[in-house]
This record gives structure tokens, sequence and C-alpha cells, in this order.
């Protein structure tokens, strides 16, 4: 008998070594392929760029056909009626290219207007607070310098989904049935006719149609982008706004146009990571990140106290910075070289207490938002790094008549607060949550995103730390438990609660008011990744569980 016991004994010391040794602390695989492959937070959206890619689309060609489908199975997130920006890697010249398809106010949307409507600060939702929708004009510019399938190939699947209509997928429900959201939606006629069939939301599993999107969809496969700005669908937001007292006109549409940038970058420990510069917050990931880097990664792991209170600490003196000083780069000159220079850089760096918790750090007031980010990569390695959104969540409520997509709030990011460098003037983009990442090192390249908002830079900054100073793997990296906090002033942080529990209970001792979140929350961000290995050719992708998505492969085209 005891031999027996010693022999099981040693059986579960083996089986738990083998376990170490093969188990693993994540949930899903990286997608490894020798193909392109299109990482999107919805399976419909994912599977419509692989398809793209197998026609021998481009990375963008797939791009634009997954956010086409995003833009109907999300609609509270993202759409036609929003913003795009965007970082494209060409893998044969290296080359980053940056795209700013943010939109203005309407020229009538000013301080003055809304105070004769006795507004006191910007309105979060209805008509006055949509700006120009930039999104399909920057769709338009990146086919026509990347592109390579007709312009008219890409929204095939978008309008067979909005025609025939798709299940409702369980984590958009959720967003889709909250009791705000649905009031929101009822105050609008049009939005609840469309979006709110027999009176409520869809249910998980529901097939939902929008035969009014799959029109404004086949007049932009038709047409071109100029329907949307200077055609039919023009005319029709611009009669929208009409009816709801908006600004909006046919000249705002009209003389709108996406530019193209120059990415912003740093180093961190050897990696360059990129975002774009204002009027977005990037500027805010890349301050956290060279404040963090001004100390060695903790040798207790990236959820030791130490780790996690240095994230914390630096975000809010980040968060402080984007707050006070990015707007339109157009109308205000943002310092972002001296925010990022390594002198600003320790002076930040050393008014963080180690020890204790700074519950003072003064900062705006950012807008909470909902966002839709992608990633695609083509078999030669072209990487588009893809974020679009319509602001909060179902923007505007303002639904488009009679063309089936939701209007941006994005306005609502403007203050009323006279010589802020963000304050609304017509024409002038506000301040923007939006922010596509890169990072590279030697032949390794990865474009990667994280939507949420606010959450976006912290959100980039822990996935870059996990990554680079942890040597977490890209799956891992984007699944790993994560912080949030909504803007840098107080003591409070939300933490996923996969965090150690001992980390917890010293994170409080030293003076943060810890709030848990569930295992795996989209309030810290929906993220996917992608890695192109420029020497191998390997490509590798992950996707978020904090979302409906996951990352697709090119399937190959079989002929007998």
């Amino acid at each position: 008998m005891n031999h027996l016991l010693r022999s099981f004994g040693i059986g579960l010391w083996l089986a738990a070594a083998l376990s170490a040794q093969i188990g693993r602390n994540y949930g899903r695989s990286i997608v490894i392929t020798q193909q392109g492959i299109a990482a999107t937070s919805q399976v419909l959206a994912s599977q419509a760029g692989a398809q793209i890619l197998a026609r021998g689309g481009s990375a963008v060609d797939a791009a634009i056909a997954a956010n086409a489908v995003l833009g109907l199975t999300e609609p509270m997130m993202t759409g036609i009626g929003g913003d795009l920006f965007v970082i494209y890697w060409d893998a044969k010249t290296g080359k980053l290219t940056g795209l700013n398809a943010s939109g203005p106010a309407p020229k009538g949307l000013t301080p003055d207007f809304l105070a004769k409507r006795d507004a006191k600060t910007m309105p979060r939702d209805g008509i006055n607070s949509v700006t120009v929708p930039g999104a399909v004009d920057g769709w338009l510019k990146m086919h026509e310098k990347f592109g390579k399938l007709p312009w008219k190939d890409l929204f095939d699947a978008a309008i067979v989904y909005a025609e025939q209509g798709f299940p409702v997928a369980e984590g958009m429900n959720w967003v889709w049935a909250s009791a705000g959201a649905v009031r929101g939606l009822k105050a609008n006629p049009e939005s609840s006719r469309v979006l709110l069939p027999g009176g409520k939301a869809p249910a998980t599993g529901q097939v939902f149609r929008n035969p009014d999107l799959a029109r404004a969809y086949r007049l932009i496969a038709g047409k071109g982008a100029q329907t949307f700005y200077r055609g039919e669908i023009a005319r029709s937001i611009v009669k929208t706004s009409q009816h709801l007292g908006g600004t909006v006109t046919m000249d705002d549409l009209a003389a709108y146009s996406s530019e193209w940038v120059e990415p912003i970058s740093i180093d961190y420990r050897g990696w360059r990571v990129y975002e774009l510069p204002p009027n977005g917050q990037g500027m805010a990931a890349l301050e956290m990140l060279n404040i963090m880097q001004t100390r060695q990664p903790a040798a207790g792991g990236a959820f030791s106290p130490e780790e996690m209170h240095k994230r914390i600490e630096a975000m809010k003196l980040a968060y402080s910075d984007v707050h006070r000083y990015v707007a339109d780069p157009r109308t205000y000159d943002s310092p972002v070289a001296q925010l990022l220079s390594k002198e600003y850089t320790m002076k930040r760096a050393a008014l963080i207490d180690w020890n204790k918790a700074n519950c003072d750090v003064a900062a705006g007031d950012p807008l909470s938002s909902n966002t839709t980010y992608l990633t695609t990569v083509d078999k030669e390695g072209n990487i588009a790094s893809w974020i679009q959104s319509i602001s909060g969540a179902f923007g505007s409520d303002v639904m488009t008549e009679g063309m089936g997509f939701i209007l941006q709030n994005r306005g609502a990011a403007f203050t009323l607060e006279k010589g802020h460098p963000n304050v609304l003037a017509g024409g002038k983009r506000p301040f923007h949550t939006l922010i596509p990442a890169f990072m590279e090192k030697g032949e390794v390249h990865i474009g990667f995103g994280i939507m949420g908002g606010p959450a976006q830079p912290m959100a980039h900054a822990q996935f870059v730390s996990n990554y680079v100073d942890f040597g977490m793997n890209l799956q891992q990296a984007l699944e790993a438990p994560r912080f949030f906090k909504n803007g840098a002033p107080g003591c409070d942080v939300s933490i996923e609660f996969r965090v150690p529990s001992t980390t917890l209970q010293q994170l409080s001792e030293r003076g943060h008011i810890v709030r848990m979140f569930r295992e795996y929350d989209p309030t810290t961000g929906r993220g996917q990744a992608i890695l192109h290995n420029s020497n191998t050719g390997t490509n590798y992708a992950a996707s978020d569980p904090r979302a409906d998505g996951a990352a697709v492969p090119e399937p190959v085209v079989l002929t007998k």
C-alpha cells in the first residue's frame, strides 16, 4: 500500500511538472501562417477581410472590407458616420504612413450657436454633437494609395450581410440592450426604427438586417466616396441635420479631406514604438512608456505591486498632459517633442512616490468612447493598423434618414472653456481618442491597437510592456489582465481580478482605491495585434477574448 501511495505521489509530481512545462496562463493560441491575416473584433468581419486577401487583395483592401462589415455588426461602435485613423507599414520599403481621417465641427457649430440654445457644456449626444464623418474619405485615400482590388468589390460581404441579416454576437448584445443605449435610440424615431426592431434591442443570436445600410454601401461601391460627401448620402445627412435643427451643410461635407501625417515615436528598451500625432491621444501612450522605462521592469513580474504601481502612476502623469496639450494641430501647436523628451520625462518621473499613490494629478475630463480596431497583413507582409469609431455608444444617437447609419458624437470631445486649446470652433477638429499603433525591432514588425476611449493609451503601454519587458507572446500580452482609470485625477483604479490578490492588497496599502472588474472586461479595451517577421515571411496574430472577434488567416485557394 505504501508503495502504491509513493508511486501515486510521484505520479502527481510528474504530472504537475509536465503541466508546468506545457500549460499556459492565457486562453487562445496565436494564429500563425505564411498567408495574410485579418484580425478584428467580430468573426464575420475577420472572415470578410480574409476572403479579400484570398482574392489577391492588399492589407488595405481587407481592412476596408472588414471595416464595412463591422459598421453593420457593431453599429454602436463604428460605421461610415464616424472617423478613421491608420498606420500602414510597407514591407518593401519599410516606410510607415499615417492617415488622420477625423472630421471637423460644421462651420456653423460654434460656442455662440450653442449659447443661444442655453448650452453650458458641449452636448454629449444629439445633432449638435455631430462632426463631419471622415471614414469614407479615409477609405478612399488608403485604397488609392495601397489598394489592389477594384473599389466596388470591397463591399460585397457587407451588403450581403446587411440585406440577408446576421446573428447578433453576445458582446454586442450587452451594449445594444443596455438601458442607456435603448433610451438614447428611442429618442430618435429613425434610430429606433432601424436599430430596435420590435421596439427592443435584438437578442444574442437573433438575425438582424439593415437594408438601409445595404443601400448606402451600394451607393458607395457604385458611385465612390463622392456620393458620401457630394451626392445622395450627403444630401441625406444634411436633410437629417436640418430636420433636427443642426448645422451640417453640403459645403461642410464637400470641403472635407483627410490628411496624411507622419507618425511620432519613441525608443522603448530597443523597440521603436509609433503612434499618430495630435489631435489624437497617442502621445499619452508614448509618454507613459517613457516614464515607465526610467525604472527597470519589476523583478516580481508584470502583475507585481511594484510594476502595477509604476504603470498606474505613469498613466496619471501622461494623461494629465494629454488633456492639457492635445488639440487640432491646425489651430494649436502641441509641444509633442518637448513632452516626449528625455529631460521632461525625468522631471515627470521624479514626481512619482514609489510607495504611495498620487491622488491629486490635475487633468481634463475625458469622454467615454466606443471604438472598433482591426489590423490586417497580406502575404507580402504589408500591415494596416486601423481604427474607426462613432465615438460614444451609438454615437450621437442620430440615424441618417434612409441610409441606416448613425452619425458620430465626436463633437462632445470639445470644451466650451474659453482659451483652452480644445475649445469648440466651426471647422476645427476635436481632441480624439482613436489611436492605431505600431512597433518594430529588427525583423519583427507589429501592428496593434486596443480600443476603448480613454483606455487606449494605458492599454497600449501595458501591451508593449508585457511583450518587451516580460517576454509574453503576442496573444499572452493581449489577454493579460489590465487596469483601467478614466482620467488622471483621484486614486481610484479598476483592475481585472485575475491580478494576484497579494498585489491588490499591497496596492491598497499604497493608497490606491481598487475596484474590481470581471476577468475579461471590455472596459479595459478590446484589442487585436499582428506580427510580421520579415526574415521568415511568417505572420502571427492575436485577438482579444474581451470581444467577439478572431484572427482569421487567408484561406488557401484550392484548384483541381
